[in-house]
């Protein structure tokens, strides 16, 4: 297909994809070599708003892109401000890949997260301006009308009032512990006759919802307000002199000490402890109401400086929309068109038998594209099968993120290991944020006789991979799943990924040396079709790179961060020597497109729509073409047990090429990287939004 052939001209041959055209490559000057990889996540996340602001989609869509980009900021300060806050604090003095501080990094990231939490509070003005021209109306709870706080009233008296736990703060009462993304209010009370003031705090738990819907289904009041109106339940015969909402973000990612207990699970369980106790503030949220007196008291017993206090305009936690998304409003919802079975797993029209997914292998590899192709018939059908069949012997499969204890996948394990076939799972319990949910079902497995590991010390497994063993006619034959995405059902439907279903003996030979040095003792360090992180991986992608350092050279790479400078160094070569590059890089990254004798020769976009693009896809040259769990992260090449996997067969290539050429093509999704960090939305031309056209694909192929 064209999307492998070698460019004779690279500027000529790029300027037929929309946004691709280029004058003339841009000076570098005094800019550095890369990009920052957090500023470079803040652009990411400026583009999720940029679809709460776009006014062409229907409206609690843009709702629920807002409360992603919410819940992303919030991530971010956890994790990406939070190490950085710890650099400082150790007094690290390096300087990050591109030649800033620590310092300097805080900076620029406190001057943009206050720009983006701006555009936030005006695209959440902006939508419930228009939510209350279609009859769902934000309220404040001072302009309801009497019949409307009576409801209100018994909601707070049934409901809320019994959870709540209002904290004195004197010198009997210490300040209280304020947990990490809590909202609170600080309450300021007197006594009815005297002139001393004291403050006091009540959190609201978060089994709350983030805002009470009235009756009507049609109007909705901050549950902050609702309490604030009746603080006189929670400190009766004192004069409430004032309220004042805020949230404070802690650290979320302490360090792991794996080397001090007895076993991971013990590690992870002491870690989770620490991280609900971090006492590391990064980040006050305070309304504009608060007075300078409550901050001050705030910022000194969390121990902050200005810088780390950013003041809303606004209600605090916008996430808290996604329970507005939940209202039954189908018009104003997007519906998500349906995935279709995989034409190789379809019944044939006239066979009212089950499909046998093994034969289907057996005559040659699948691959299945989510959430177009649907991850049920294949995946889960390819699992489900292998537990019912009495020939399959052994199933070994990695866990990092699945839709917990009621996961069908979960399940069939279950089932597998109570029939007494050889079951072992590789459960990742440091998954970010899911550490306690995996703990919980990994010992729901243990129960059931499954061999549950934790994978190798120091490395999260990452890699998204299924081996089963199975008896055949001739002898044992393995059958693999090599994919991009999680094993869960749920995010299946919401996120873009790319599996691999196949019978190949050397793949079926590199997973069973995978499996074994995961769960034992092997020092494998050579394998027949994989890249492996942390031993071929890196090595791999930069000598593939290296391949293509010429002329005819031809890369393309889809994946969701590109930050490491060792690949960034080979892409800059490969483009001074003339190689054409195209990088669809979804979140943060790093390379500086379109430098005079650095980077003339590539291009960098990033596509976000109602899926998140989450498949890493590498083409070098002609004919070689893979997909894996990796990015191209110092952490994904070198913390983690990655996978990536050759696609060999020529038809499968075919339908990568494809995938490619229409991000590529896409004039509605995608954004472009300019040389001065800058991303700027691609102009609609043909109006092709990749997403919708890969779902017309998926069907079409079904009919054919």
């Amino acid at each position: 297909m064209a999307v492998s052939e070698p460019a004779e001209a690279p500027d000529d041959a790029a300027s037929t994809v929309p946004g691709r055209g280029r004058d003339h490559a841009v000076e570098l000057g005094n800019r550095h070599r890369y990009i920052n990889r957090h500023l470079s996540w803040l652009d990411f996340d400026t583009r999720v708003l940029e679809l709460a602001e776009d006014t062409s989609r229907v409206l609690l869509e843009r709702a629920k892109f807002l409360a992603i980009s919410s819940s992303n900021l919030d991530e971010f300060f956890q994790v990406r401000v939070g190490g950085l806050i710890e650099q400082r604090r150790a007094g690290v003095a390096a300087l990050s890949p591109d030649g800033m501080t620590v310092e300097e990094q805080l900076s620029e990231i406190q001057r943009r997260a206050i720009d983006l939490m701006a555009r936030q509070m005006r695209a959440f003005r902006a939508i419930v301006e228009r939510l209350g021209e279609v009859g769902l109306r934000f309220s404040n709870y001072g302009s309801l009308d009497h019949g409307d706080r009576s409801h209100v009233d018994a909601v707070f008296e049934e409901r809320i009032f019994p959870v709540l736990t209002p904290l004195a703060v004197d010198p009997a009462h210490p300040f209280p512990y304020i947990s990490d993304l809590s909202l609170n209010l600080a309450v300021v009370v007197g006594a009815p006759r005297g002139s001393e003031q004291r403050i006091a705090r009540v959190k609201v738990p978060p089994l709350l919802p983030r805002f009470v819907v009235m009756p009507d289904g049609e109007r909705f009041v901050p549950v902050e307000q609702v309490i604030a109106a009746h603080l006189d339940r929670l400190f009766p015969g004192m004069r409430v002199i004032g309220q004042y909402p805020f949230r404070v973000t802690r650290n979320a990612d302490p360090a792991l000490e794996e080397e001090e207990a007895e076993d991971l699970r013990t590690a992870v369980q002491e870690y989770l402890r620490r991280r609900r106790r971090s006492p590391q503030v990064v980040r006050l949220e305070i309304d504009d109401t608060m007075t300078e007196e409550v901050k001050e008291l705030l910022m000194r017993e969390l121990e902050l400086s200005g810088e780390d206090v950013y003041t809303v305009a606004g209600p605090l936690d916008l996430s808290g929309l996604w329970g507005l998304y939940e209202l039954n409003r189908p018009d104003l919802k997007e519906r998500l068109p349906a995935p279709v079975i995989p034409p190789a797993l379809a019944k044939p029209p006239s066979d009212d038998g089950e499909v046998d997914i093994f034969r289907v292998i057996d005559e040659g590899d699948i691959l299945v594209h989510h959430p177009y192709e649907s991850f049920e018939s294949s995946v889960e059908a390819f699992i489900d099968q292998a537990v019912s069949d009495p020939d399959v012997l052994a199933i070994k499969q990695t866990l990092y993120r699945t839709s917990g204890p009621d996961s069908p996948i979960v399940r069939s394990l279950i089932r597998a290991a109570e029939s007494g076939k050889q079951v072992v799972a590789l459960v990742e319990l440091t998954a970010r944020f899911d550490e306690e949910a995996n703990i919980t079902w990994a010992a729901e497995l243990e129960k059931a006789g499954v061999h549950v590991v934790y994978g190798v010390v120091g490395l999260k497994t990452h890699a998204k991979a299924t081996l089963v063993v199975r008896r055949t006619g001739s002898g044992i034959r393995r059958y693999c799943h090599m994919g991009t995405g999680n094993y869960n059902s749920k995010t299946a439907r919401l996120y873009e990924d790319i599996g691999l279903l196949s019978a190949d003996a050397e793949l079926g030979e590199d997973l069973t040396d995978l499996f074994n040095y995961l769960t034992g003792y092997s020092r494998q360090r050579q394998y027949r079709r994989l890249l492996v992180a942390p031993v071929t991986l890196r090595s791999g992608i930069v000598e593939l790179i290296r391949t293509q350092t010429h002329s005819k050279g031809r890369i393309i790479i889809k994946c969701n961060h590109l930050i490491d400078p060792e690949v960034i160094e080979a892409l800059y070569a490969a483009s001074c020597a003339g190689a054409r590059i195209d990088l669809i890089v979804r979140s943060s990254c790093g390379v500086r497109p379109g430098v005079a004798g650095m980077s003339e020769n590539i291009w960098v976009r990033s596509l976000v729509g109602r899926y998140l693009e989450h498949s890493r896809i590498y083409h070098f040259g002609d004919d070689r073409w893979y997909i894996g769990s990796a990015d191209l992260m110092g952490r994904n090449l070198d913390g983690r047990i990655e996978t990536v996997t050759p696609v060999i067969d020529p038809r499968l290539q075919a339908r990568l090429a494809e995938v490619v050429e229409v991000l590529l093509a896409d004039d509605v999704l995608a954004s472009e990287l300019k040389a001065d960090g800058s991303w700027h939305k691609v102009p609609t031309i043909r109006g092709l939004d990749a997403q919708e056209e890969l779902h017309r694909l998926a069907v079409e192929r079904t009919a054919q």
